[in-house]
């Protein structure tokens, strides 16, 4: 299927989960993240913030589990610069440091900027991903030009509420691949 195709399928989906199946499976997400995945080697990790009225995966879950279990971690995350279309990158601070976005994303007004070099692995959102770690999105490509910027060693784990679909037909050489997907079922490494 196409990348517009399931993207319409899986945004349907996830909209038609109820607040107890969502509440359920991001908690699902987050305990799988804690107990499939090394974050000793970690020293700053790069987090999205969930688009709420789409039901994305609540990283609020993991974010202040980190904080609390994982001090040495620090936690970077994004905005979208207005005239460029880029993602700018900031360490987290706390939930003084955000505001709505346009789009009604929470995202930084300001903070002190994360060089991609330093992330060590990033947490990215999709709606669905396959059984070769390619995911698909929004249509954007804010994440994968920000992921071509990053170390070749950046760990790009995706969060899934569904099992992966065979393949997405229409890859590009945009598209940058997940080294990892966790969704309710376990962790796909590729």
């Amino acid at each position: 299927m196409t990348k517009e195709a399931l993207r319409k399928i899986y945004l349907h989906k996830r909209l038609a989960l109820s607040e107890v199946e969502y509440i359920q499976l991001s908690q699902q997400l987050c305990d799988l993240f804690f107990a499939s995945i090394d974050l000793s080697f970690i020293r700053v990790l790069h987090i999205f913030l969930p688009i709420e009225k789409k039901k994305e995966p609540n990283t609020w879950l993991i974010i202040d589990r980190i904080r609390r279990e994982f001090p040495h971690i620090r936690l970077s995350i994004s905005r979208v610069h207005n005239q460029t279309g880029i993602l700018e990158n900031f360490y987290f601070e706390g939930l003084h440091q955000l505001q709505k976005s346009k789009w009604d994303i929470w995202e930084p007004k300001q903070g002190i900027p994360t060089e991609s070099e330093k992330i060590d692995m990033v947490l990215v959102p999709l709606l669905i991903f396959d059984k070769q770690g390619h995911r698909v999105g929004y249509g954007k490509g804010f994440y994968d030009a920000f992921l071509k910027t990053c170390r070749k060693d950046c760990r790009k784990i995706g969060l899934s509420f569904f099992e992966p679909v065979d393949r997405i037909d229409d890859l590009n050489q945009y598209d940058t691949p997940l080294n990892f997907c966790i969704n309710t079922k376990g962790k796909h490494q590729f």
